[in-house]
Order: C-alpha cells, then sequence, then structure tokens
C-alpha cells in the first residue's frame, strides 16, 4: 500500500517567490496528497503573491512560533493523510533531499525521520555562519548527553513521520517554539518510535529571523524540559516526583484548541 503524505511549511516572513518555487519542486518530487503553508503574521501583499500557489495558505495575525505553527498544520491534515512532514520555508533542504526524508517514513523504514546536517554522509553545499555553526555544533554535543536519543542533528528543518506516531506523541508536546524538534524526537523515543537520521543536502539561507542568541538560551531550556518529558513518559520516580510539585501546563494541542474556540 502506498502511503499518502501532507506536507506543512511554516512561514513567518517568507521570501514569496523562493517559497513559491519550493513549493513547486516538492510537488514535483513527492506529489503529496496536500501542501499546507502555515504562515505567521504575513506582511501586505504576501497572500496576494502565494495565492496561486499548489497549496493552502493558513495566515494568522500573530506569531505563534514554528513549533505552534507545524502542530496547527498536522491537527488540520493528520485525518487525511498516513504520513506527516515539514519542510522550513527558506528551501534549505532542496525537495529532492526532503523527499528522502519523508521516504524512510513512507516506505516503512521508520516512525520518526531526522533529516541531518551534520550527519557525517550529508552534502553541505553552503554553510551557515560561523557563529551559528559553532552554536549548533555545541547544541548537538549537549543534546547528545542529556536526551536518550542520540543523533548528530537535532534541529534540521526537514522531518516526516507516521500520523500514528503523531497521535501518539502530540499529547506530550509543550514547546510552541523554535525548540519544539527537541520535545518531539525526546518524547519519540520514549514512547519506542522508531527513528531514523537521515543525511540531507544542505544549502544554507541568509536571513535567518532567529537570534542565535536568545535562540541558544531557549534550546538550553528545552534540553532539560525535553528530558524531563522524555523521562516522566518512562516512569521515572525522580521526574514523577518533580512534575507532582508543579501546577499543570496544558500540552501545545491543548492551548491551540482553546485559542481557536476563543477566536470563534
Amino acid at each position: 500500500m502506498t502511503r499518502s503524505v501532507g506536507v506543512v511549511v511554516p512561514a513567518y516572513r517568507p521570501d514569496s517567490e523562493r517559497l513559491a518555487d519550493y513549493v513547486s519542486a516538492l510537488r514535483s518530487h513527492l506529489s503529496p496528497a496536500t501542501v499546507r503553508i502555515e504562515l505567521d503574521a504575513p506582511r501586505p501583499g504576501v497572500l496576494d503573491r502565494l495565492a496561486d500557489l499548489p497549496a493552502t495558505v493558513n495566515a494568522v495575525d500573530t506569531r505563534r512560533g514554528k513549533g505552534a505553527a507545524i502542530t496547527a498544520g498536522f491537527e488540520a491534515i493528520a485525518d487525511d493523510v498516513d504520513v506527516l512532514a515539514f519542510a522550513d520555508a527558506d528551501g534549505s533542504t532542496p525537495a529532492a533531499s526532503f523527499a528522502s526524508v519523508v521516504k524512510s517514513v513512507a516506505g516503512g523504514d521508520a516512525d520518526l525521520a531526522v533529516g541531518s546536517r551534520r550527519h557525517p554522509a550529508s552534502d553541505v553545499a553552503s554553510h551557515q555562519t560561523f557563529a551559528r555553526r559553532r552554536l549548533g555544533d555545541g547544541f548537538a554535543w549537549m543534546a547528545r548527553r542529556l536526551l536518550d536519543v542520540h543523533l548528530y542533528d537535532y534541529q534540521c528543518g526537514a522531518k516526516a513521520l507516521t500520523t500514528e506516531a503523531w497521535r501518539a506523541v502530540r499529547p506530550h508536546i509543550y514547546e510552541a517554539g523554535f525548540a519544539w524538534d527537541i520535545e518531539l524526537i525526546a518524547v519519540a523515543g520514549a514512547l519506542g518510535e522508531r527513528i531514523a537520521e537521515v543525511p540531507v543536502r544542505w544549502e544554507d539561507r541568509p536571513g535567518s529571523t532567529v537570534s542565535p542568541v536568545d535562540t541558544s538560551y531557549r534550546l538550553a531550556r528545552a534540553l532539560f524540559s525535553s528530558r524531563h518529558r522524555a523521562r516522566l513518559i518512562r516512569e521515572d520516580r525522580l521526574h514523577t516526583f518533580i512534575e507532582s510539585t508543579r501546577d499543570h501546563e496544558p500540552a501545545l494541542v491543548e492551548r491551540l484548541g482553546e485559542a481557536l474556540d476563543t477566536s470563534e
């Protein structure tokens, strides 16, 4: 049986022309059942420029964060496809390479496939700035030591998972921003999902809206919270005790649902 694929593209202040080219390339290489662009705080004229794309565009006035945008997109299409995937709007992972990440799940080899720029077999056509590379390398080193899932790269914007895996992990996801990927991987590992790291071709795009200093701080915090979430799933006694001393925080899908109910 051929598995149907749905692709979500989270976008904040995207280059409209580049995004349009990328969506066309995704269509060509993957033939997905659906492509959904989750667009945060669009500038004037952007929606008009994206109107003719072979994709559904869901625009919101505020900046939800990468994780919230992907989660909203997955929730919208999960009932219609077998495999959920997301790719960053700047196209840093070319469509042909992104297809190899999706294929790992669509072909039944993994429940969650993680694209990797730092894998020894990856093909880095253009690098990030020196500062971003060093911060990224340091984060990956720390993540391998704190998390139970050991990868070369946790933050590449190319991932895919089965709809069944998404339904299992979604109640345990709390991160709304850039650190969403970390929690996804940690939770999937704790639940026993099969995780594959897939080397990709990487073409760095300048002009990122992500602050390296602020993001590094947030990612470091997210590492510890993701480790905590994973240990809770595994019923670690220390982490269960720590959780019992805290106020309950709704999961991301619950918060998104509440926000939607409020806006209606």
